[in-house]
């Protein structure tokens, strides 16, 4: 059944792939990724493969390949992913020897990409469970490991229709779960080879923070003022927080929408008051002079959130927030919307105290209105934010020990 599955959807995937720019990227990766490891592979060499179904994922299992590659040099990376936007964005990842797509889990592809690669040992990062790939490892007897993965009691594993699917995680050598529950849930299913070792995205954060980049024209625009930072925004979070800054111009307010194209950007600059510059056209003058910069390229988010007093993290009015990790991690409170309750981060700081949820105008305007009346809370709150992503750093330690 899983078979015939996949194979429908590749045919669904070839036909996306002729409308769809997105899909069209994934569907010839995943071609060309056989070509590209004939190319690039090393006989003999020793391979370490990771594989991360995204950017989020890739970030999670950066500090381990980053490790390994400092501990272990005489290991070669190779590094897939699944969808474009991760790839596209990391193709030219310096950690690894080989970065690719990895093509669709079906019986005859898997064996032709173990054949090409003979890895020594298999990283599948949060949720990837796939069953060819991994059915095949586990019996050539290659070490898998499942990383910062997060087990919910309505996973397809957990429920009758899905036992038969649950075989695959008998495939993993070692879980390295997030939580107790998580563990628990394995144990339901007589899997007990698990360490709870957190998240590995503790450890990222804390490290991009040390990494950040000096941003001259951020800085010109922030001097002598407060300034929020709202990061990976869509519409409707920017119709709630631009509302409420259009009334209150003594503090100033970074845009970095989640999606940077010339159609939203104009969307974002019709709802503005005052003057708005965008970050790629902007001098230290101009940005001086602004009330508003628009970030319009990648890359800069998480450095910008060192210069917020407090930060928005969006995505929490549509499928989920994003890394609310990035912002939390220099101590500032953090807002978000209501669709948090899938990720765990979300919950700890809203537990802590150290991020707030809001639903709509009038729960927003309360948290920033008391924030910019009372700036000893929102410096605690901050702080709180800080402690928290502290208190949980150590995930690499704990998983390349045991591995």
């Amino acid at each position: 059944m899983y078979e015939i599955i996949i194979n429908i959807y590749a045919l669904c995937v070839a036909v996306a792939s002729r409308f769809n720019d997105k899909v069209r990227k994934m569907w010839r990766g995943e071609h060309e990724a056989f070509r590209l490891l004939r190319d690039k592979v090393q006989p003999g060499a020793k391979y370490v493969w990771f594989h991360a179904a995204s950017l989020g994922e890739f970030e999670q299992g950066r500090p381990i390949i980053e490790r390994l590659r400092q501990q272990h040099p005489e290991y070669k990376i190779l590094l897939t992913f699944f969808s474009p936007s991760g790839y596209e964005v990391r193709k030219n990842y310096q950690g690894a020897d080989i970065i690719c797509y990895l093509p669709l889990d079906t019986w005859r592809n898997a064996r032709r990409f173990l054949n090409l690669v003979h890895p020594c040992q298999a990283f599948f990062i949060k949720y990837e469970f796939w069953w060819n790939y991994l059915h095949i490892l586990k019996r050539r007897g290659v070490p898998v490991y499942s990383v910062s993965s997060i087990f919910r009691p309505n996973q397809v594993f957990f429920r009758w229709y899905g036992r038969r699917y649950s075989d695959v995680l008998r495939c993993f050598t070692r879980f390295f779960v997030q939580n107790e529950t998580s563990r628990q849930l394995l144990a339901q299913l007589g899997i007990t080879n698990v360490d709870i070792t957190g998240d590995t995205r503790f450890d990222r954060v804390l490290q991009i923070k040390q990494q950040a980049k000096h941003l001259p024209l951020v800085e010109a625009f922030s001097q002598q003022h407060k300034v929020f930072v709202a990061g990976s925004s869509w519409p409707p979070d920017e119709d709630i927080f631009i509302s409420f800054f259009n009334r209150h111009p003594d503090w100033k307010l970074i845009i970095a929408p989640h999606v940077i194209g010339e159609d939203h950007l104009k969307q974002i600059l019709s709802k503005l008051q005052g003057r708005a510059v965008r970050y790629t056209e902007a001098s230290e003058t101009s940005a001086r002079e602004a009330r508003c910069m628009i970030i319009d390229c990648f890359g800069l988010l998480s450095s910008i959130y060192g210069y917020g007093h407090v930060a928005y993290v969006g995505g929490g009015f549509g499928v989920g927030i994003h890394n609310v990790l990035e912002a939390a991690v220099w101590n500032v409170p953090v807002i978000f919307g209501p669709n948090n309750q899938r990720f765990q981060e979300a919950q700890d700081l809203l537990a802590s105290g150290g991020g707030k949820q809001i639903s709509d105008y009038a729960g927003f305007e309360h948290i920033m209105c008391a924030y910019m009346a009372d700036d000893a809370l929102r410096v605690a709150d901050g702080a709180k934010a800080g402690d928290y992503v502290r208190s949980k750093a150590g995930s690499t330690d704990k998983i390349i020990a045991s591995i």
